[in-house]
């Protein structure tokens, strides 16, 4: 069987694509310097939350996915994070590769929300690789690529935020049931409203707790400075 080594050089936004999408850059190895046709790859990426620490904004920021920071002992699990396919090339010794991985900005998703809570540093990724080799110099021979190939991945908190600032500028991204948004429709329309930032505003300000009540002084006889003679 093939020994083939894989290895993540580097991650950056593609600026071009229609939606916000991460490129990673894979180096492959083929051990001995074997002539590979062909590669099928399959590739799972996770994020591995255990591997970085957390400052006090970021710990709340990621509550809802890991509890409290007193649990995180056994609540900080691996995430998932993307499943995609790639053809590689032929190729003989090593060769360099990119991945392409679409990503969302739906809060929704636990990866998203992940990565928006972090605030600087790196996101500790690892991708596992699986798939079919087709190898041989003086033949064509077709081999599994074995569940154990992986590669470690230090993605820059900037690339994230970088990619998603190219599609959604100043922006945030929510997802709502469809008679959801067609009430929401609704109220805008009755109510006039400009744009749905105007319209959740107008929301939230309705649901607003009311503003205390004043206090006032303790009542009581007022004491004239002038006593009578």
């Amino acid at each position: 069987m093939t020994d083939l080594a894989f290895t993540c050089t580097g991650v950056r936004a593609d600026a071009y694509a229609a939606g916000p999408t991460l490129v990673f850059r894979l180096r492959i190895t083929a051990g001995d310097g074997t002539r590979v046709h062909a590669l099928a790859l399959r590739c799972q990426i996770r994020i591995e939350p255990a591997r970085r620490g957390y400052g006090p904004a970021e710990a709340e920021g990621l509550a809802d996915l890991f509890g409290e920071r007193s649990r995180w002992g056994s609540t900080l699990q691996p995430v998932q994070f993307a499943q995609v396919a790639l053809m590689v090339p032929g190729f003989t010794g090593e060769t360099e590769t990119d991945l392409v991985v679409p990503c969302t900005y739906d809060m929704d998703i636990a990866a998203t929300r992940y990565f928006d809570a972090l605030e600087d540093g790196e996101a500790p990724l690892l991708m596992l690789f699986s798939g079919t080799a087709f190898t041989g110099a003086g033949g064509f021979h077709v081999e599994p690529v074995p569940w154990d190939r992986e590669a470690s991945c230090r993605m820059p908190v900037t690339v994230w935020r970088e990619m998603i600032e190219q599609h959604f500028p100043g922006t945030g991204w929510l997802r709502l049931p469809r008679d959801t948004m067609a009430e929401l429709l609704a109220y805008r329309s009755r109510h006039a409203l400009a744009s749905w930032e105007s319209t959740v505003r107008a929301l939230l300000e309705a649901a607003a707790p009311p503003p205390p009540p004043r206090r006032l002084g303790p009542a009581g006889p007022r004491v004239s400075e002038r006593t009578a003679t």
